[in-house]
């Protein structure tokens, strides 16, 4: 998309337009048909809608182009919350990770409610035998 724009819109007659209406008056003057006439006035029409198609394509193409760099922009977002969130879970498996090698007591001692296998009972347990 590296094409030169045309005319700018805001002029009030793209250059290929001058020329034709040129060319036309020049033609015009030296006895035209009605045909010849209506052919120039097609000719001229189609070159001024043609212009105003090139630029509505451009104006279309940048917007574009700002779309898929806004785009861009969220899946990047997007990708590093992703990888935060992996990296939190991770921790969190490496955390709860040796609390499954903790062995279960055979009983629970008497007259206390602890939980059976969690780390408060390990470390109760450990201090008992300790």
């Amino acid at each position: 998309m590296d094409t030169p724009t045309p005319a700018a819109p805001d002029e009030k007659t793209p250059p290929q337009e001058e020329t034709l209406a040129t060319q036309s008056s020049k033609e015009k003057s030296a006895s035209s048909s009605p045909l010849e006439v209506s052919a120039e006035r097609f000719n001229t029409s189609v070159a001024r809608l043609t212009v105003n198609s090139i630029d509505e394509l451009h104006k279309l193409v940048s917007e574009l182009q700002k779309m898929q760099e806004f785009l861009k922009s969220e899946v990047d977002s997007v990708q590093r919350q992703i990888d935060s969130a992996v990296a939190g879970i991770n921790i969190i498996v490496e955390t709860i990770g040796p609390w499954k090698s903790i062995t279960v007591p055979q009983s629970l001692p008497s007259g206390r409610n602890v939980r059976a296998g969690g780390p408060a009972a390990a470390i109760e347990q450990r201090m008992r035998v300790g």
